[in-house]
């Protein structure tokens, strides 16, 4: 039996966040948790771009022409959406995560669903950076892992 594992190294690697604007009070903490646990990996700053969008609904359009670049290969969606009266907040996250992953699949590349949903804007904060961690520095982790373990298994085939 052979067992095939990414790794946690993230030297070479290019990357892309694209990091929606709305919500930026939460969203720059993002950016910097997911540029801080790249670097600390091995990226190079040089390495990583931030592509910024008006909102967490325009992350697939902006992922989809990042991926066919052929440029990167992780990409991380980064945004912040918070409960409202509606059901507004449960659409948009559910939507997104579910075009990110398409687009996953699609172009055959580690695409990460890095979108906090929150029920009030206390828990925002904490889950980006204060006590709960910072979902943009575990969306790289994942980002790095997947992208090692992507270049395996193509590697293989």
């Amino acid at each position: 039996m052979k067992t095939i594992t990414g790794t946690m190294d993230a030297s070479g690697l290019k990357v892309a966040l694209v990091v929606s604007r709305f919500n930026d009070l939460f969203t720059r903490n993002l950016v910097e948790g997911a540029k801080d646990c790249l670097v600390q990996t091995g990226a190079s700053e040089d390495a990583i771009d931030v592509v910024w969008v008006p909102g967490s609904f325009e992350l697939p359009n902006a992922a989809k022409e990042l991926a066919e670049s052929g440029r990167y290969q992780a990409l991380i969606g980064l945004g912040v959406v918070i409960e409202g009266a509606t059901d507004h907040a449960s659409i948009i996250t559910h939507t997104v995560a579910q075009k990110l992953m398409d687009l996953s699949l699609q172009y055959r590349m580690p695409i990460i669903d890095g979108v906090v949903g929150a029920k009030t804007m206390e828990q925002a904060m904490e889950r980006c950076g204060a006590k709960q961690g910072n979902r943009g520095w575990s969306c790289a982790l994942v980002a790095i892992e997947m992208a090692s373990l992507t270049r395996r298994l193509q590697d293989r085939s």
